[in-house]
């Protein structure tokens, strides 16, 4: 039986020094537990655009359609800010998610005891927090045609449109649906029904797929500035929030912050299923390339770590694999090693990027 097959685009900035360390995980996995990897690796984004003229060939695609993950690390930095808008490095990863037809963006917010204090909440609101946000990926404003900039008499327009289809409503909802019953069995839908007509729809459309398919989950629909308030408010009373591309973008942030620290979030783009039955995905860490700490051993690799786990779990069918991982890495934080993202008050162990991942490498060996 082949091994499972990966393509890693560790991509700019940030990205080369968060993926070496899940590469060590990778090999820890193949020589302690006996799972290997077929692991391929390639250019995307800013890296892309310096080798190839374009964020991402057409090779690099074909590979990403071809494999059972991607794991992508970042894209982007200050250096191709003037790049034309058709190869800025961000093209390369909404071309890869507009390809594979990556619809269902799952981003965990979970915020470990050991980093409660961090968020700039307080300990009560988010201690124990634990919810996914499930945001619609490929269509919505960021697709929406037309768009562009244009000329109206004696100035410039931005025109964006929002625009959904109710088939692309429902598979999200769907997945929103799914989730909800592997967790707590409740789902919180937002949308701007009061002033879009797309929310009206989107609101009818989850409404549908509830009644129809999914009785026994608990939903609930709230607006969106509504959520975002409430998300601040008390985050807890929510499981799966599932929404559109632009809030779902919007709100992810919002509770990335919950937790303490943007470089703790991993996430999970799914689509439809493959031959295998298990679907096309890409996982990649919340946070951006963040030039401004490339190359010092500053960042910290454990929402790249956690979006491997996502890719245990959902990809490979090694939920207790993916466990392991997740419990490594919350014993570390509960020893007090910290990447300099979370340095607080109460101190710690301060460690580089390198030294973080073999923190866990080491914890990984306790848990055998």
């Amino acid at each position: 039986m082949a091994n499972p097959s990966l393509l890693i685009l560790a991509g700019d900035g940030i990205g080369p020094e968060v993926m070496a360390e899940v590469k060590k995980i990778i090999g820890w996995m193949g020589a302690k537990r006996g799972i290997r990897f077929d692991v391929n690796e390639d250019l995307v984004g800013g890296c892309a655009y310096d080798a190839h003229g374009t964020p991402l060939t057409d090779a690099t695609m074909a590979k990403a359609q071809e494999v059972d993950a991607v794991l992508l690390g970042a894209v982007g930095g200050p250096k191709y800010d003037k790049l034309d808008f058709s190869v800025k490095p961000e093209r390369g990863l909404l071309r890869l998610r507009k390809e594979m037809d990556l619809f269902s963006n799952l981003r965990p917010a979970q915020c470990f005891d050991a980093l409660a204090d961090f968020s700039s909440l307080k300990r009560e609101v988010v201690a124990g927090l634990d919810i996914v946000i499930v945001r619609e990926l490929t269509s919505g404003v960021y697709f929406g045609e037309p768009r562009g900039i244009f000329k109206e008499g004696n100035e410039r327009v931005g025109i964006n449109t929002q625009r959904y289809t109710e088939s692309e409503i429902t598979r999200v909802a769907k997945s929103a649906f799914e989730l909800a019953r592997k967790r707590g069995n409740k789902v919180c839908s937002m949308e701007k029904a009061n002033v879009m007509e797309s929310g009206i729809l989107w609101r009818d459309v989850v409404q549908e797929v509830h009644d129809r398919d999914y009785p026994d989950v608990e939903l609930s629909h709230m607006y969106a500035d509504n959520g975002a308030m409430q998300l601040v408010r008390w985050p807890k009373q929510f499981d799966v929030i599932v929404t559109d591309n632009l809030f779902g973008d919007v709100l992810s942030d919002c509770a990335a912050m919950l937790t303490g620290s943007l470089g703790m979030l991993p996430s999970a783009s799914l689509g439809a299923p493959m031959a295998n039955g298990r679907p096309k995905a890409l996982y990649e860490p919340v946070h951006g390339s963040a030039p401004d700490i490339s190359g010092q051993g500053k960042a910290n690799p454990i929402a790249c770590i956690l979006s491997f786990a996502m890719a245990l779990r959902y990809s490979f069918d090694l939920g207790e694999e993916a466990t392991r991982v997740e419990k490594a890495v919350e014993k570390v934080l509960a020893d007090g090693v910290r990447t300099t993202d979370l340095m607080g008050p109460e101190g710690g162990t301060p460690v580089s990027t390198s030294q973080m991942g073999d923190a866990v490498l080491a914890a990984l060996d306790a848990s055998l």
